[in-house]
């Protein structure tokens, strides 16, 4: 595995499940070791994903279910045929559908019957050595598996509604009540232990296979929990609630020049006062267990952790909030008291941070980071700009899953803006994506991503996010790339320029 922290490297930000495969949605499995191989060959010791927890509202990766399990969607049909625990005929009603969008309405369905097919034949088919590596697993992760198990086995009870819509005893349950629900879910506690055994297993294998290859993996956390969580639900003295859960104050962040009203997230606040009685005990659970799931870590909205909106609940916007000291040090204090120092993680310093913020990025040594679209979006100078890089210790990226890919971005940019880029780029905008890769790498940055879709030159169909949009015709966290767009070519044009700048 790269040492991240002392050399000099790039690579590309894609989420698994924008794999190619024929079950409608990307996997952890044969397309999965390709993309690894792409990356071997094009000379890059990076892949940078979106956070691997299983999606909630909206599919997206940044309201899960549980800050501590895995994908399920992300677990192999195929890999499950090669252990037995499938039939070839189990998969012909696949809702495989174009190919190049995952359609969530048809795939989650189809994708939850198929793994209860499974998880049904597992103790009856499976292989002795792979049930003690099952039983291995649970009790390894039972601190966090039970809890997440018997939430969703809830929620299933209770069609899928929010923990809050409960019936009484299972909103807030008590010890006799939790072992009362463990012999009422007994079944279903055992089909989620077996999802979250499968996709551990296979994402482990194709992160030592990425390591052998000299692939450093950055995962990725929010740093705020949905409501609508295992987390919260088993941890609400940890959050500012009231006496029936429903959060007293909400996340979000204040007006600014693009959004008058501000952005009114919802996610409930954490009660850092008891974090603190506690000795940040799950906060460094999480960052453990995540540092397992990955080599670094990157920190979405950092700036919460010295100041954070807080919003009183009911409000309909964020404009009647007010900054509250986070945690600050004290936190990274008590995480590396138990993980070690030199933690290696990655803060999402964007948008309008404070002195206060830098200075604790600074003082804690993580990189922060450069978006180099950023740079074009005003006429005048920009800390964005790579001959404005002043600090080696950051990550620039030629976009992020919340941008438009650099050419659908290029071509709805205003003239200012395209007339900066080609004089600064001396480019005629032809192959705008590749100017920005090589702009990208060229920075005194130690870190240089890019997502693939600008490595592929894709236009804004390319888009994985457009914050603050949803809806069937926005298509956010459903883009896919095919099999043959990874070629020989491809990879040995990344790999020239790559090594053109040292990295």
């Amino acid at each position: 595995m790269s040492d991240i922290k002392q050399t000099r490297l790039s690579g590309i930000l894609l989420h698994p499940t924008s794999f190619p495969s024929p079950y409608g949605i990307g996997d952890l499995w044969k397309e999965a070791y390709a993309f690894i191989d792409f990356l071997e060959a094009s000379g890059q010791h990076i892949w940078q994903t979106l956070p691997l927890t299983p999606t909630g509202f909206g599919d997206s990766p940044y309201q899960s279910f549980s800050a501590f399990a895995g994908q399920p969607l992300l677990v192999s049909p195929e890999h499950l045929l090669e252990l037995g625990l499938l039939r070839v005929e189990d998969l012909d009603d696949c809702p495989a559908g174009s190919g190049d969008k995952v359609d969530y309405g048809y795939i989650i369905p189809w994708k939850t019957k198929i793994l209860r097919m499974a998880a049904g034949r597992f103790e009856k088919v499976a292989r002795t050595e792979l049930r003690n590596e099952y039983h291995k697993f649970v009790s390894a992760n039972l601190f966090w598996l039970q809890d997440y198990a018997l939430y969703m086995s809830c929620k299933d009870h209770h069609d899928g509604k929010s923990w809050l819509d409960w019936e009484k005893g299972y909103r807030k349950p008590t010890a006799s009540m939790k072992k009362r629900m463990k012999k009422q879910f007994a079944e279903e506690l055992k089909y989620y232990y077996f999802v979250q055994f499968m996709f551990h297993k296979e994402w482990m294998a194709l992160k030592a296979y990425a390591n052998e290859k000299e692939v450093t993996i950055i995962g990725d956390i929010p740093l705020f929990v949905s409501l609508d969580s295992a987390d919260v639900w088993a941890n609400q003295g940890l959050f500012q609630l009231d006496s029936k859960g429903y959060p007293t104050s909400v996340a979000g962040v204040p007006p600014d020049y693009f959004c008058a009203e501000g952005q009114l997230w919802g996610n409930p606040l954490y009660d850092w006062k008891k974090h603190k009685k506690t000795g940040y005990k799950w906060w460094i659970a999480r960052v453990r267990q995540q540092l397992k799931m990955c080599d670094v870590l990157r920190i979405d909205h950092f700036r919460g952790l010295e100041s954070y909106w807080s919003v009183p609940a009911g409000e309909k916007t964020a404009i009647n909030g007010t900054w509250v000291p986070g945690p600050r040090e004290e936190l990274f204090d008590a995480i590396e008291k138990e993980l070690g120092k030199g933690l290696p993680i990655i803060a999402e310093d964007l948008g309008l941070i404070t002195p206060e913020v830098h200075a604790l990025r600074e003082k804690l040594g993580f990189p922060g980071m450069k978006i180099l679209q950023f740079a074009f979006e005003a006429e005048g100078e920009s800390t964005y700009l790579p001959h404005q890089f002043t600090d080696i210790n950051c990550v620039c990226y030629t976009g992020t899953h919340d941008n438009d890919t650099t050419r659908g971005w290029y071509e709805s940019a205003k003239e200012y803006s395209r007339d900066k880029v080609r004089c600064y780029m001396n480019t005629d905008g032809g192959l705008i994506s590749w100017d920005f890769i090589r702009a990208c790498l060229g920075t005194v940055a130690k870190y240089a991503i890019f997502p693939l879709q600008d490595v592929l030159g894709v236009g804004s169909e390319g888009r994985m996010n457009t914050p603050g949009v949803s809806g069937e015709e926005i298509h956010n966290w459903a883009w896919r790339y095919k099999k043959e767009d990874l070629t020989e070519g491809l990879a040995k044009e990344l790999a020239r320029i790559t090594r053109l700048y040292g990295r």
